[in-house]
């Protein structure tokens, strides 16, 4: 470092007012930084996400890393988002913003005040409810269906109320050994009002986040499970945190466009590095 100190902001994703949506912490300038100090930066953060952005290559593209406050990602939705926001409106970079990812390429569009992430689809397979998971999630496994995708577990629930009335022990689904490595549980249902498509809630003890406000990754899962039963491409989508979000979702087949706004309450830059 230089001492002048790694510029950051805070942008909330996912909605257009602040101290909604899921705030993501976005690092510019971190090329020099080894793993451990991002890792610090994000535990220091302790935001369900820090973003860290790298320069450009000679083609524009920018590498993207994530890190919650214990573990690095493969993907995540919101904080790509956010990272997006913080290029092109306080940086004034011109859209499309291009991205290398663990997860591959990431391109996001501006579209109006909206911004909309082209992500690899990771479509959830029935299966039968893993043993424990409705009883730490405190749901009722006969009125209850699951679908695995690897890292995204989805159970389907019959109303919104009963998504809203979810009440995990973290301790013991966070104890739980699932198929595949989780990132997180989408709790899921069709959504009570009529423009609403369905909502989710979710759950990530195994990487450090209790409940994420707006899960953009959980949303490459829901958008083909809810395309296939809704017969619907475009969808639109809640997450019913206590934050609470929104995006359109589309379902592209082997791609998922996820389609949000948001906006910057921080600017800074962090010494003492």
């Amino acid at each position: 470092m230089t001492g002048q100190g790694i510029p950051f902001y805070t942008v909330d994703a996912f909605t257009d007012t602040p101290f909604s949506g899921n705030p993501a912490a976005v690092c510019l300038g971190i090329d020099a930084l080894p793993d451990s100090t991002m890792a610090s930066i994000a535990a220091e953060m302790n935001l369900s996400e820090t973003a860290f952005v790298y320069e450009p290559d000679r083609a524009g593209v920018r590498r993207l890393r994530w890190f919650t406050p214990t573990v690095e990602v493969p993907l995540c939705g919101h904080a790509t988002l956010a990272s997006a926001h913080a290029l092109l409106r306080e940086a004034g970079l011109a859209a499309p913003v291009r991205f290398h990812s663990l997860s591959g390429p990431l391109t996001v569009h501006s579209d109006g005040n909206r911004l909309r992430m082209d992500f690899p689809a990771n479509p959830a397979l029935e299966a039968p409810m893993p043993a424990g998971l409705a009883e730490a999630l405190g749901v009722d496994a006969a009125a209850a269906a699951f679908a695995a995708s690897g890292t995204v577990d989805l159970v389907i629930l019959g109303t919104e109320e009963e998504v809203l009335a979810v009440r995990p022990d973290f301790g013991a689904l966070g104890a739980l050994s699932l198929t595949g490595d989780p990132i997180c549980v989408a709790v899921t249902a069709p959504g009570a009002d009529d423009a609403v498509d369905f909502v989710s809630r979710v759950f990530g003890p195994w990487v450090g986040v209790d409940e994420d406000p707006v899960t953009g990754v959980a949303h490459t899962t829901l958008t083909p499970y809810w395309a296939r039963v809704l017969d619907k491409s475009e969808m639109s989508a809640r997450q019913r945190s206590a934050r609470g979000g929104a995006l359109t979702v589309r379902d592209l087949g082997d791609r998922v466009e996820l389609i949000g706004q948001a906006v910057t309450v921080a600017r800074g830059r962090m010494v003492g590095i």
